[in-house]
């Protein structure tokens, strides 16, 4: 792979999280996301075309609106900067090989799920359904996981988290686990399959917990209202099982299996 497709992917994906960011602004309001321009939402007014070079304008207007100078939320270049570095991750790991499209595809959605619900305590069907129905169909491709492997993976992702819901509510006499929070499971148990998705569950409840302890530490407000968005956090698992899950099963397999 040359330098100049490195700079290509690159630059695309600080465009593509640029629209990402539109999406996770629009979505829980119920707007359309893909009619009219972008605009600043203290003063209505439409932004310039120089006010939306991803990145490059949030620094150059010192990260304030060019009209009212309301402050914009370090969200925006954020998300185009994890937009664009993980699909060079991804380039860098498959070149522009199927894994490559369908990899760099889901962390849009992950990245999307990932603020929605930490700022709304919502995850959208509009992404969730569809990436199930996405999931099961990437399965078949030359190198996919296979329809069984993610049908599996699909139930076994959805299962364990409606299973921990029904429990949950039994034994706190209210919701554990949002139906976002198990759909979101199942579309990730379609991508990656079941070995992959019990992995990002340990994983998410791991990162879930020492986050939580820290913030309900110094957030009396959050000790007060107890609640945490679970969706970051498998977002979060569903990114280091994408990354780490091969060799972690591999080392699973030959220290506790074979051993046995």
């Amino acid at each position: 792979m040359d330098i100049s497709t490195y700079l290509i992917v690159g630059t695309l994906g600080l465009a593509f999280g640029s629209f990402l960011n539109v999406v996770i602004y629009r979505l829980p309001l119920g707007k359309n996301v893909a009619a009219g321009r972008s605009f600043c939402p203290s003063c209505k007014n439409q932004l310039k075309w120089f006010h939306n070079i991803p990145v490059i304008s949030y620094l150059a207007l010192g990260g304030r609106c060019g009209f009212c100078r309301a402050r914009i939320p370090i969200r925006y270049p954020l998300v185009e900067l994890l937009t664009s570095g993980c699909s060079l991750y991804f380039l860098w790991q498959y070149h522009l090989q199927i894994p490559f499209y369908v990899f760099s595809t889901l962390c849009c959605a992950l990245i999307v799920i990932f603020f929605i619900d930490l700022e709304h305590q919502l995850i959208p069907d509009w992404i969730t359904l569809p990436g199930i129905a996405a999931g099961l169909t990437v399965s078949l491709v030359p190198g996919g996981i296979g329809m069984a492997a993610s049908a599996i993976g699909l139930l076994v992702g959805g299962g364990s988290l409606y299973l921990a819901a029904v429990l949950g509510e039994r034994l706190f006499k209210k919701e554990a686990m949002g139906g976002g929070d198990i759909k979101m499971a199942a579309m990730l148990g379609a991508f990656l399959g079941w070995q992959k998705v019990l992995l990002l569950f340990v994983a998410a409840a791991a990162i879930g917990l020492v986050v939580s302890i820290i913030w309900m530490t110094i957030s009396a407000k959050l000790r007060k209202e107890r609640l945490i968005p679970f969706g970051p956090f498998l977002a979060l698992g569903a990114m280091l099982a994408i990354v780490y899950g091969d060799r972690l099963i591999q080392f699973y397999v030959q220290n506790f299996l074979h051993s046995n």
